[in-house]
């Protein structure tokens, strides 16, 4: 039996239907008991448990052979990450009175960073998770490739899509999240002692031009970047409703200068299959 937290998520969804599809049994974790009778119907045990209340997280991850783990990134988190810390806090807690068999966690390109920004969530996890007394790995995923889900609609009416990625042309590591549920579904079958560092990402590196060039060729229209001045971030962020948008503005100047990357020692690599190709013709598809 396989636990999986988020598996109605990106990720998740992927993990436990690849779990399922090799033939083992799967604990479905999810937070909404509306979701419990489709996940049932899909052939899973489900346990509805929040991610914050440790004794049910607990009781959801005993007498499994392995865990999928994961924090729920907060893209305005407060300044302290007071929200990552509870949850972190929570899960190390219910996985150490659970005691799996083993334990498989999504983290992020950059986690060993020590500057600041929005991916310090998953170095927390990460830290937090890392001297549990069983087997652990951390997945580290390069910027997933549906994130340009938000570039769609630009895309498909006006022909442009704003850049916060700079400079245009260059390229940073992406991935399709079917190759995340992928490589962590693969990792979870398999045995291991101590501590794992697997780092993922697809087989090029993508940049903004790329994104739209394959946009462009997908809707047979033309389609081009734009790119956003870094001066006009925060209002932009703000205005859609963002309290604490620092954060999120430091993520991404880490892609941009460099900063956040993959750390390349004491790690393993893996290599995605799916092509950015696939994952735009499906978001568009969805979008239509």
């Amino acid at each position: 039996m396989f636990s999986v937290i988020g598996a109605t998520g990106q990720v998740g969804g992927v993990v436990a239907r690849m779990l399922l599809a090799n033939g083992c049994d799967v604990r479905a974790i999810t937070r909404n008991p509306a979701t419990a009778s489709t996940l049932r119907e899909q052939g899973y045990e489900v346990s509805v448990a929040d991610l914050r209340d440790t004794r049910a997280l607990a009781r959801a991850l005993q007498g499994t052979e392995g865990v999928f783990a994961m924090v729920p990134l907060n893209l305005d988190p407060s300044s302290d990450f007071s929200e990552a810390h509870e949850i972190v806090s929570s899960l190390r807690d219910a996985i150490a009175i659970a005691q799996p068999g083993k334990v498989v966690c999504l983290s992020a390109i950059g986690a060993q960073v020590m500057q600041p920004s929005l991916l310090t969530q998953v170095r927390y996890l990460e830290e937090a998770l890392s001297y549990l007394q069983m087997p652990v790995a951390f997945v580290r995923a390069a910027w997933f490739m549906e994130n340009a889900i938000c570039d769609v609609e630009s895309a498909c009416e006006s022909g442009e899509i704003p850049s916060f990625l700079q400079p245009l042309g260059r390229g940073i590591p992406m991935v399709a999240t079917a190759d995340i549920g992928r490589v962590i579904s693969e990792t979870l079958m398999e045995e291991w002692d101590g501590l794992r560092i697997i780092e993922l990402e697809g087989d090029k590196r993508i940049s903004p031009n790329d994104i739209a060039q394959t946009f462009d060729r997908l809707l047979g229209r033309e389609v081009r970047p734009r790119l956003v001045p870094r001066d006009a971030w925060e209002e932009m962020f703000r205005a859609q409703g963002m309290k604490n948008p620092g954060p999120r503005m430091q993520m991404l100047d880490g892609f941009n200068e460099g900063w956040l990357k993959f750390e390349g020692r004491r790690t393993e690599t893996r290599i995605g299959r799916v092509s950015l190709d696939i994952v735009l013709r499906e978001l568009v598809r969805n979008a239509r």
